[in-house]
């Protein structure tokens, strides 16, 4: 090597060493400082959009000091959501394990969809989903696609269902696609989550058909029977929940399941976050005849703590899903054990796997079903801190880790929910739900203490007595 390109490369191995250094420090400072911070933001996006420079500097800069940048610039601008005081969505945090894992995917930057040109990631993908599928109680010959959330979760099992329906009434998508085809009728509960009806809108499946909810968001066997003797025949999918976004229940599963295959359905469930209730022996009940449904969607990014984005699309029948999200192109070099690619929609993707093998490894079943109940335990603690506010009513059946609650009147509960906002000790958000306003607290971060909870409960009396 050339003297002068030699010091060029010692000189850059100098600055990414200082740049790590100095991401480690501040990624460190960062978490730090979750338990003292203010779980909302300090500025909005507008008032953001002056911290940073906008013009694109001609020469370069050190990296160092870009990461000193970025961070100083987007500090106001960051919510504490893994901290254990946001309840706002069900967002999850960051376990510590997935964290220092998720470190080394980005230091070794494998594109993980052909498994002879990442063996590592493969090896670790297939044992990783041998643990899920065991860990939940699900077929263990089924498929799990890392994909990026829910939402893709649910995409990429709905493909594999729209394809393989039509399949069976002669219609091949692959090669015919959806124009002339019989169509695709898709039965929903009244109170499935919208990630659903987006996905059914990706996969040109347009509208879903509502079948009646209970007073918790659970659909009605008898109404789902029904709905389904007046098809006709036609491709069907049902769709079928774990953890309304609500009220947290689940949908009865077995008697559902059981009519769906009767009328020749298939059956997804949308678990974003409940489908862990079946790693808990105390929660499991909740799932009880899940595991007869043809797909499952999870995310990972929820229940298990590992960093954005990482969702589970769980496929019983393998070749289904194979034949909805494979390809092939002459350029790959195919394995005869299958590819990665072939159970996502993405060709090009990150190591989804390690961080949730990290968890899983980390944890063990025990510690898996430690967290779940505790998520649990957390949110019935909210709802009796909840109820014994004066006004206040809890709303929904606390099964799971949902609360939902009313502050009087919607106009109150509105002042409540912009009350809490602005105390800055946790973030609770509002919603509607059956037709009231409501405060929905939602548990899913494996760093919530008893405290945190306690002082968030009393944040939300002085926001009540406002």
């Amino acid at each position: 090597m050339r003297e002068g390109a030699r010091a060029d490369t010692d000189e850059m191995d100098n600055d990414r060493g200082a740049g790590l250094d100095r991401a480690h420090a501040l990624a460190v400072q960062w978490l730090d400082s979750l338990a003292a911070r203010p779980v909302p933001p300090r500025l909005t996006s507008e008032e953001m959009a002056g911290r940073l420079e906008r013009v694109l500097p001609a020469g370069p800069t050190n990296i160092a000091a870009v990461v000193d940048e970025l961070a100083a610039a987007c500090d106001p601008g960051l919510t504490a959501m893994p901290g254990g005081r946001f309840f706002g969505f069900v967002i999850g945090g960051t376990h510590p394990a997935a964290l220092a894992v998720d470190w080394l995917v980005s230091a070794w930057d494998q594109n993980t969809g052909l498994r002879v040109l990442t063996p590592a990631h493969s090896a670790v993908e297939d044992l990783t989903e041998a643990w899920l599928l065991d860990l939940l109680g699900l077929p263990p010959g089924g498929a799990v696609g890392f994909v990026t959330g829910g939402t893709m979760a649910n995409f990429t099992c709905l493909a594999a269902a729209r394809d393989e329906v039509l399949r069976r009434h002669g219609w091949d998508v692959a090669t015919q696609g959806l124009a002339d085809s019989p169509g695709v009728r898709v039965l929903v509960g009244a109170e499935r989550h919208d990630t659903i009806d987006l996905a059914l809108r990706y996969l040109g499946l347009g509208s879903p058909e509502a079948v009646a909810a209970d007073d918790q968001g659970r659909i009605e066997p008898a109404a789902l029977a029904a709905a389904l003797e007046a098809g006709d025949g036609r491709p069907t999918t049902v769709c079928l929940q774990a953890g309304n976004v609500h009220s947290g229940a689940f949908d009865p599963f077995a008697p559902c399941i059981a009519a769906a295959h009767d009328a020749g359905a298939w059956v997804h469930v949308d678990g974003a976050f409940g489908l862990f209730a079946a790693a808990s022996p105390a929660r499991r009940h909740l799932v009880a005849g899940f595991e007869d449904a043809d797909s499952w969607a999870t995310d990972a990014h929820k229940t298990l703590n590992v960093p954005y984005d990482c969702g589970l699309a769980i496929v019983r029948d393998r070749a289904a899903l194979r034949a909805a999200m494979g390809m092939h192109g002459d350029y790959l070099i195919h394995d005869v054990a299958g590819e990665p690619l072939d159970k996502v929609p993405e060709i090009s993707r990150r190591g989804r796997a390690f961080p949730v093998w990290a968890v899983l490894r980390a944890l063990g079943r025990n510690g898996v079903a430690d967290l779940v109940d505790g998520f649990c335990a957390h949110a019935r603690a909210f709802a009796d801190g909840i109820a014994a506010i004066d006004g206040a009513e809890v709303l929904n059946d606390v099964d799971f880790t949902q609360v939902c609650a009313s502050f009087g009147g919607d106009d109150h509960t509105r002042g409540v929910v912009e009350a809490m906002l602005a105390d800055g000790t946790a973030w609770t958000t509002g919603s509607r739900w059956r037709g009231r306003a409501v405060l929905r607290v939602s548990v899913s971060n494996w760093s919530t203490t008893d405290e945190d909870v306690a002082v968030s409960l009393d944040a939300l009396r002085r926001a009540a007595a406002r």
